[in-house]
């Protein structure tokens, strides 16, 4: 799993933050999006890593300006994941 967080300004209340959610969602396969227009940051869960010019293309054409990308990979944790190891 590929966490992405997303910095991004101009962000005010909770509806710009399902804006944003919902052009990522429309615009990647991702398995969760979730924004804080307190921190002024979107971190999404997805399977593979995200092309970052496109990430900016989407955000962009929301009005809202996307400052860093950074990504990491995640080990996926559950119950069971002692069994995988």
């Amino acid at each position: 799993m590929i966490r992405t967080t997303l910095t991004i300004s101009g962000m005010m209340c909770g509806m710009c933050e399902a804006h944003i959610n919902d052009a990522i969602r429309a615009a990647f396969p991702v398995k969760k999006v979730t924004s804080s227009h307190k921190k002024g940051e979107t971190v999404i869960l997805s399977e593979s890593s995200l092309d970052e010019s496109r990430l900016r293309s989407v955000i962009d054409a929301t009005g809202y300006t996307l400052a860093a990308v950074s990504s990491q990979t995640e080990e996926k944790k559950g119950i069971f994941s002692f069994l995988h190891k």
